[in-house]
């Protein structure tokens, strides 16, 4: 636990059960909402190809789940935590020029 308070820059273990609850919470409303927001979209199997579908299913969950962990850490209280990880994470696939 010490290893990943350091890593993290949190001071007690409670951070660290919010901060994994929030990344279960996200990870799963994500999920549980991207095919009702696809099939709005009219965006399903039969009208895209199934690999399609799945590109643009994964794609659109990425993008969801961006704005949501942000959104949960906010609820629970690790807003800071959360901001800094999405800017890190965001910097590490080439959006560097649009957080600085």
């Amino acid at each position: 636990m010490e290893k990943l308070k350091k890593r993290w820059g949190i001071e007690n273990n409670w951070q660290i059960i919010v901060i994994l609850i929030v990344f279960a919470v996200t990870g799963s409303t994500a999920s549980y909402i991207g095919k009702p927001i696809l099939n709005y979209l009219n965006i399903t199997q039969e009208t895209f190809s199934t690999f399609g579908y799945w590109v643009l299913r994964i794609v659109l969950l990425f993008i969801m789940y961006q704005f949501m962990l942000v959104f949960f850490g906010w609820v629970f209280g690790q807003y800071q935590f959360f901001w800094n990880f999405e800017k890190k994470m965001l910097r590490r696939i080439g959006f560097k020029r649009f957080l600085d």
